[in-house]
């Protein structure tokens, strides 16, 4: 951890609700923030499948998100987002997200559709990535990237996959064996950490109403864990989910040892992408019900 890391802080703001509209709302509200007026928006969401959320970014909160985002200001709105195993078209028609883009008026960027110069080739430095990555361009030259991740336990080497991990739909699946690489490293978690460097987030809005608390991502044991969290930093939005999926009760390996040890989150603290430690971690709530659950989650962050 840098010096810099050491003085830096973040808030997060943590919404107690199942209802995603209203939870989306005020978990933005709570910020007091507006990193995306008069910029132009490159949002990812989650689509990993068309499975019910939390396998999926849930459609409300996929409306939700994209009203605030033009009540805020932003002047245009492209949804970039590939899918895997399943065809990303086929994933976007089942979930209806065309229809919605004609009625809220944003755009639709298909990855998985793109020509080769929609791709730029990184090699990040002390990278467990062989040869690096590609990347999706249309990120790298994006005005405000916001995203919106789920919170569920991963089954294939991730251990979670938060907002961190939903940088993974940014490369390439077909025509890169890039998710081959990754899914058999031993580095896995590292690597993960190590895509996050291609770009900084404006906001990341991560849909806890709905978690899986094992298995993932598509699908796995179902627990209404009611919770809205929003934040720009994606460490501090990681560590706060892990708190909350240990809360409910999860896995072994996302129970283990503190928090910030988590191979995920240790490689992004050392990649300097957002804070150090727990204790730089600000959970804003606005209701006695939020206070005390954000509370038992600030128990569960602090502990060694």
């Amino acid at each position: 951890m840098s010096a810099s890391q050491e003085m830096l802080s973040t808030k997060v703001s943590l919404v107690r609700s199942s209802d995603r509209a209203e939870a989306v709302s005020r978990a933005i509200a709570l910020l007091r923030s507006n990193p995306v007026r008069g910029k132009a928006v490159t949002l990812k969401p989650n689509f990993n499948t068309a499975d019910p959320a939390p396998a999926s970014t849930h459609n409300d909160t996929l409306r939700t998100l994209v009203l605030a985002l033009q009540e805020m200001g932003a002047t245009r709105i492209t949804l970039a987002e590939r899918s895997g195993p399943p065809d990303t078209r086929q994933v976007m028609e089942a979930k209806g997200i065309f229809p919605l883009a004609r009625e809220l008026g944003f755009e639709v960027v298909n990855l998985q559709e793109l020509a080769e110069e929609g791709w730029v080739h990184l090699r990040p430095e002390e990278s467990h990535w062989r040869y690096g990555f590609h990347f999706a361009r249309v990120y790298l030259e994006a005005e405000s990237i916001v995203q919106t991740c789920c919170l569920k336990t991963h089954a294939y080497g991730g251990h979670f996959t938060l907002s961190l991990k939903n940088s993974v739909g940014m490369v390439p699946r077909t025509g890169y064996p890039y998710m081959g690489e990754l899914h058999n490293s031993p580095y896995q978690r590292q690597m993960i950490a190590e895509i996050n460097t291609a770009y900084s987030p404006d906001l990341i809005l991560l849909d806890g109403v709905e978690a899986f608390v094992d298995g993932g991502p598509d699908r796995g044991t179902r627990v209404k864990a009611g919770v809205m969290l929003a934040g720009s930093d994606r460490v501090a939005i990681d560590a706060v989910g892990v708190a909350v999926l240990r809360l409910l009760g999860t896995t072994p390996e996302v129970s283990q040892g503190p928090i910030f040890k988590q191979e995920q989150i240790a490689r992004a603290v050392e990649l300097g992408l957002g804070v150090g430690s727990p204790a730089q971690i600000e959970l804003i709530t606005g209701d006695p019900e939020s206070e005390a659950f954000a509370r038992e989650v600030s128990d569960i962050l602090l502990e060694a």
